[in-house]
């Protein structure tokens, strides 16, 4: 199958200050979600829809996560001395890339200057955009799907999903046009209005596919709340030159970002598992 979209970049440089204390010294994408860490699941997704380069954008202090899907030889040989099969088992059933690579966010700024630090291990070509806060639970995986529309609609494909008409202060909503059953034609964003102000209740979650243009909008777009690059800013730059589609998706998600959404995660996983151990939706 040849997949137009070949690199995946997973954003995980936050400092995760909603997960204080822990989070001062384990990577908050770290944290199990039972068995697996939370960003075992997002590698699971990109693997399972055919990407197989994934860049992870991460902070200083971080390179555990990276570390986390590098053979560990030392550990291997270990185990083999041991006759530990069961261990073997467990660690041969880690998500093989054929590539793993890391750049580093220089400074906390924004979702757009972190994805704009991917710039030189992407090139020119369409990538994924993935923040791993948002554990969705699929039969297909929702990358897929998204590149699925990908190949009926080129262009951007941002990720939506129904929210709350009280909630659109918490997230990008989008103004759009209907196309065909839960894909739309963006007209404009809009980053976390008043219900009142909402265009729409159709709010942006964390997937991403981007056109390699996003880069340039990125480097010029001013800084703006905080004095962060949001990618909601340069995303509406790029409506004016490029065609930005958005779509639903099948599948249940969890915002495992905050205490409360990763505990209600953890509590799903565990009772659709029957307290027994997910393995995963692939």
């Amino acid at each position: 199958m040849n997949i137009p979209v070949k690199k995946a970049v997973i954003v995980a440089a936050g400092y995760g200050t909603r997960f204080l204390p822990i989070t001062k010294s384990i990577p908050k994408e770290m944290l199990p979600l039972l068995s697996k860490p939370l960003i075992q699941y997002i590698v699971d997704e990109i693997i399972a829809s055919d990407v197989r380069d994934i860049i992870f954008v991460i902070s200083q202090g971080k390179e555990m996560i990276v570390d986390y899907f590098l053979p560990s030889p030392k550990l291997e040989t270990f185990l083999a001395g041991k006759g530990d099969s069961s261990g073997l088992r467990d660690l041969h059933s880690l998500p093989r890339a054929d590539k793993f690579s890391h750049v580093f966010q220089s400074a906390p700024l924004g979702l757009g200057h972190a994805i704009g630090a991917a710039r030189d291990a992407i090139g020119r070509q369409p990538f994924a955009a993935i923040l791993p806060d948002d554990i969705i639970d699929s039969a297909i995986p929702v990358l897929l799907q998204m590149i699925d529309v990908y190949e009926r609609h080129p262009g951007n494909i941002l990720l939506v999903e129904e929210c709350k008409p009280g909630d659109t202060n918490r997230y990008g909503i989008i103004d759009a046009e209907g196309l065909e059953e839960g894909i739309y034609r963006v007209k404009d964003l809009v980053e976390k209005p008043r219900p009142e102000d909402a265009p729409s209740n159709l709010a942006i979650v964390g997937r991403y596919i981007l056109m390699p243009e996003i880069f340039d909008t990125i480097a010029v777009v001013k800084a703006g709340k905080g004095g962060e690059i949001q990618l909601t800013d340069a995303i509406k730059q790029l409506l004016k030159t490029q065609p930005v589609y958005a779509c639903k998706f099948e599948g249940t998600r969890y915002d495992a970002g905050t205490p409360e959404g990763w505990l209600k995660a953890n509590v799903a996983w565990a009772a659709k598992a029957g307290f027994a151990g997910h393995p995963g939706p692939y």
